[in-house]
């Protein structure tokens, strides 16, 4: 099965919190394919950002999709209120719900998208039975809960045996990294399998500007995968 071309997403955590409808406009101006939103309860993380009336007041500001990364426990609670909010794809960590063939199944129920998160720790194992109900697998690349952090190379070897996994069951499903994605790392991370990165602190503060950084990591992306296994077309996210 060929892989998608590269999606390029920032994560917004490194915005400014008192202007985020013009974040928003300039992250899409900037030619990203969506938009990922870090939320965190202070509990599974140690840190706590977005609720969903933030992410609501947002999303007029925005001509691409949003998706929810939810660092919570008891995410089952808040699914609903995230689709609300608008957000196409949520996705909750396999470490924080019981029942997770459950939870991704109600996450498309209520008209999303579904994604798994994995910490870096979290055998693949883990998501082998549910890729039935999964529209994306995340493969933490850090710890979750900040932003900023050295992104782990080991975690490379997840992608791999992921990307066989995925291209057995013969779905559609999306492969997405998260931490420490730069110009220098995401080259790894594409070789390896993954399809769609998530940046943020590289990306707000490359010097060439939100535009120039998201078109080289695209290009970094792109020359690393076997250009055999890539899809022709961009994909709409």
């Amino acid at each position: 099965m060929a892989r998608h071309a590269p999606l390029i997403v920032p994560s917004v955590l490194p915005a400014d919190a008192a202007r985020l409808g013009a974040e928003v406009e300039d992250l899409c101006a900037a030619g990203v394919d969506r938009i990922q939103w870090d939320v965190m309860d202070g509990i599974f993380v140690p840190n706590l950002t977005f609720g969903p009336d933030v992410i609501a007041a947002a999303r007029r500001h925005s001509t691409v999709g949003f998706e929810a990364h939810l660092m919570v426990v008891e995410p089952d609670e808040l699914l609903g209120r995230y689709v609300d909010a608008g957000c196409e794809l949520v996705i909750v960590h396999a470490e924080a719900t019981t029942h997770l063939h459950r939870t991704l199944h109600r996450i498309r129920e209520l008209g999303a998208r579904s994604g798994v998160a994995l910490n870096p720790h979290t055998p693949v194992a883990v998501v082998e039975n549910v890729l039935d109900e999964a529209d994306m697998v995340l493969a933490m690349t850090v710890n979750p809960g900040f932003g900023g952090q050295a992104y782990i190379p080991a975690v490379e070897a997840k992608v791999r045996r992921l990307r066989t996994m995925v291209e057995e069951s013969g779905l559609s499903i999306e492969i997405e990294v998260d931490g420490g994605i730069t110009d220098a790392t995401i080259g790894g991370s594409a070789a390896a399998g993954a399809d769609v990165f998530i940046s943020g602190s590289w990306l707000y503060s490359y010097p060439g500007g939100k535009s120039a950084g998201v078109q080289l990591l695209r290009e970094r992306a792109r020359a690393a995968m076997a250009p055999s296994s890539v899809a022709v077309d961009e994909r709409v996210a």
